[in-house]
């Protein structure tokens, strides 16, 4: 059972911020490659110095970026730059922006807070392996602020998309909050504050009965509340179910809604000297035809038109452009033979386990610990960088299908990190949810 509620969300007062551009942000882990630097100087309260604050080299145990996240979070809302809701809501949230092919498409979700539940219930699948290193991150975070600022992005069954015709009812206005935000600039952000008891009501019955709800984005973000649940119960063990440690801030968008797009990832492998380009070639012939291509259009125009097809993958190194095509699956049965055929097919698995591990010779743990390899959503870096570097190579792929994300959960398997980016990534400072000691919903 899928347990949701609305909650007052706690709000940026846009009489006193010059814009709601100037103080949203990528999620956290997006806050890179000189972002954070650009969020601060668009605003002395954008969210970024709370979510992805900057170190410094005299940080101490008193004064570090959680402390310093305390401290502008209880700041704001002494200062009446964050303002509670007056009343509990779900929060509506439409994302326009350009279809890849041409035209705009909308991206329908609606924000609330989601109960907590154990992977093991099967009302919450995850689909992506998720490491260490951020969950600490996220769980400090939450320890010191007490605050969700960012949602967990998760798909919830709903074929004829009756949620999206419950809030289509409910705002025909103006949206409450309407920005772009500085990265992804084409997207055009809609909020709508619904608190008509009627609708929560019926929106929240409607979810109720559904499960095999999927992760899209925010694995770590969800395991780290879990986490964090499970300390604030054992430290108040008499709290009542309502508490809102049990619960965590999610964005949902239905997996039939039309605005769902999947982008690939791809990965740069740098400074990789065990093999030359001939030689990984070579050995990559044993298994996949190989055609070599004359530029960068002839290989991403090929690799669009097998986007159907499992197992066909561009290589890109200082000798040229390749398109290599899986001849037989059953490699990857050798491979992975304890894996679902679903995950054995995915072009991510393929990739990892085939041409990396076995063909490259690179240890899954590097892999793992991200040693010498990037992921990238625009491969324009990956290109530049082969060309520098013989030590370089760039894999493009085709993005991942919605129904081999929905195979993969369905088997019960995790699929490889950054197998899915889902397009446009959920913005962070629209509402945030207090979770402290004492705090019910």
């Amino acid at each position: 059972m899928a347990t949701i509620k609305p909650f007052r969300g706690i709000r940026y007062n846009q009489e006193k911020v010059a814009s709601i551009d100037s103080v949203i942000s990528q999620p956290y882990d997006r806050v890179r490659y000189g972002l954070q630097e650009k969020y601060y100087q668009l605003s002395p309260y954008n969210i970024t110095r709370i979510i992805k604050g900057k170190e410094s080299e005299n940080d101490t145990e008193t004064d570090n970026v959680y402390t310093r996240a305390r401290a502008y979070l209880n700041a704001w809302l002494e200062e009446g730059i964050l303002v509670p809701e007056d009343q509990p809501a779900y929060y509506v949230y439409h994302q326009t922006f350009p279809h890849p092919s041409g035209g705009t498409i909308t991206r329908k979700a609606f924000i609330c807070a989601f109960e907590l539940t154990s992977f093991d219930e099967g009302i919450v699948l995850p689909h992506e392996k998720t490491h260490a290193g951020p969950k600490i991150d996220r769980l400090n975070l939450t320890r010191a602020t007490e605050t969700y600022f960012g949602n967990i992005f998760m798909l919830y069954p709903d074929p004829e998309n009756r949620i999206a015709a419950i809030f289509e009812r409910a705002i025909q206005r103006a949206p409450d909050i309407e920005a772009k935000e500085l990265y992804e600039k084409d997207v055009l952000h809609q909020v709508w504050v619904v608190k008509d008891p009627e609708v929560l009501a019926e929106v929240s019955a409607e979810m109720a009965p559904k499960s095999n709800l999927i992760i899209a984005d925010g694995h770590h973000r969800y395991e780290t509340a879990l986490n964090y649940q499970a300390e604030m119960k054992a430290k108040h063990p008499d709290a009542p179910p309502e508490a809102g440690f049990n619960y965590r801030m999610t964005a949902m968008v239905s997996m039939s809604d039309p605005g769902l797009i999947i982008l690939p990832t791809h990965r740069l492998i740098f400074n990789y000297h065990n093999m030359t380009s001939d030689e990984i070639l070579a050995r990559a012939g044993e298994y996949f035809k190989i055609e070599e291509l004359k530029d960068r259009p002839e290989l991403e125009s090929r690799l669009a038109e097998a986007s159907q097809v499992s197992g066909v993958l561009g290589f890109v190194s200082s000798r040229g452009y390749y398109l290599l095509s899986l001849q037989d699956q059953e490699v990857m049965a050798e491979l992975a033979p304890d894996r679902a055929e679903a995950w054995r097919a995915l072009d991510v698995s393929i990739l990892h386990s085939l041409l990396l591990s076995r063909i490259m010779e690179i240890d899954p743990a590097a892999i793992d610990n991200l040693e010498n390899i990037k992921y990238l959503r625009e491969p324009d870096l990956g290109y530049d960088e082969v060309r520098k570097s013989a030590g370089a190579f760039l894999f493009i792929l085709n993005p991942t299908r919605i129904e081999q994300v929905t195979a993969c959960t369905d088997a019960g398997e995790k699929m490889p990190q950054k197998s899915t980016d889902f397009y446009p990534k959920i913005i962070t400072g629209l509402a945030m949810l207090s979770v402290q000691a004492g705090e019910t919903l």
